[in-house]
C-alpha cells in the first residue's frame, strides 16, 4: 500500500470520529481529472464543493436525451451553474432546443409546514442580471421571472426532452410536475435535484405523492437528487 492510500484510509479514521454518518466516496474517480468540467466547477466556485458529482451527474443524464426532441427546462436556476450544463448538451443535439428558465429571481418562496425548518423565505437568492451573465454565451435560452407556476403556460404548447426541477420546498416541486409531466416526450427525463435530500423532506413528498399513481417512479442518485424517464415503467425500490 502506497503512501497516499495509506494517508487516505487515515482520513477515513478522522472523518468517521468527527462525522460517523459520513459515507466516504472511492476516491480513484476518473471525471475528477476531466479539465474541461474542472474548469466549468471553477466558474461557478464549485470545484470540490459538496454539489460536484452531482453536476457530474447531471451532464450524463442530459447526454441520454441529448437527440430525443423536444426543449429543455429549469425550474429554479440560482447562479445558472445546472442550466449551464444543459445548454452545452443542447448545442451538441441533432435537434435545434430551446432552453426555458422559470425562477423568482428573489429567492425562495415561504417554506410550507411539510418543507421542515431548513429554508427560510429569500435563501438562495440570485438576481436575473447576473444568471444572464452566466448563460450569456448560450443562444436560444429564454427567462420567466416570476413565481412557479405563475408563467408555465406561457410554453403551454411545447414539448419538453429535460426538465430539471431545483425548487427545494414542496409547493413549488409539486406545480413543476403537475405542469411538465404531461408534455414530456417518450424517453425524456425529468430530474428533482433535490429528491431524497433531507433538508428538502418537502420536495421528496411532492414527487412520491405526484408518482403514486403513474408508471415512473423517481430514481434516487447515490449523490443525491433523482430522475424518472417519461414511458418507462419503474418498480418499487427494494431497499426501501
Amino acid at each position: 500500500m502506497n503512501f497516499k492510500e495509506l494517508r487516505f484510509k487515515a482520513l477515513i479514521k478522522i472523518g468517521n470520529l468527527i462525522f460517523s454518518k459520513y459515507h466516504f466516496k472511492y476516491h480513484h474517480l476518473d471525471w475528477w481529472g476531466n479539465s474541461r468540467f474542472t474548469d466549468y466547477l471553477k466558474s461557478y466556485g464549485n470545484f470540490k464543493s459538496s454539489n460536484d458529482d452531482r453536476r457530474w451527474m447531471l451532464a450524463q443524464l442530459a447526454r441520454l436525451v441529448r437527440n430525443v426532441p423536444g426543449d429543455t427546462v429549469e425550474c429554479g436556476v440560482y447562479r445558472g451553474a445546472s442550466s449551464s450544463v444543459i445548454c452545452e448538451e443542447n448545442e451538441s443535439s441533432s435537434f435545434s432546443k430551446k432552453h426555458h428558465i422559470f425562477d423568482s429571481f428573489e429567492g425562495l418562496s415561504e417554506p410550507d409546514a411539510q418543507d421542515g425548518n431548513h429554508w427560510t423565505q429569500g435563501d438562495l437568492f440570485c438576481g436575473l442580471a447576473e444568471v444572464k451573465r452566466n448563460l450569456s454565451q448560450y443562444k436560444n435560452v429564454n427567462y420567466y421571472q416570476g413565481w412557479i407556476p405563475d408563467r408555465f403556460p406561457e410554453v403551454s404548447r411545447e414539448r419538453f426532452s429535460l426538465v430539471h426541477i431545483d425548487v427545494d420546498l414542496f409547493q413549488p416541486t409539486l406545480d413543476s410536475l403537475a405542469f411538465f409531466y404531461e408534455r414530456m416526450q417518450q424517453g425524456g427525463i425529468i430530474i428533482c435535484d433535490d429528491y431524497g435530500i433531507s433538508n428538502c423532506p418537502g420536495a421528496t413528498s411532492a414527487v412520491d405523492g405526484f408518482l403514486l399513481d403513474k408508471q415512473e417512479k423517481m430514481l434516487p442518485l447515490c449523490c443525491g437528487g433523482g430522475f424518472m424517464i417519461k414511458g418507462n415503467a419503474t418498480g418499487k425500490c427494494l431497499y426501501q
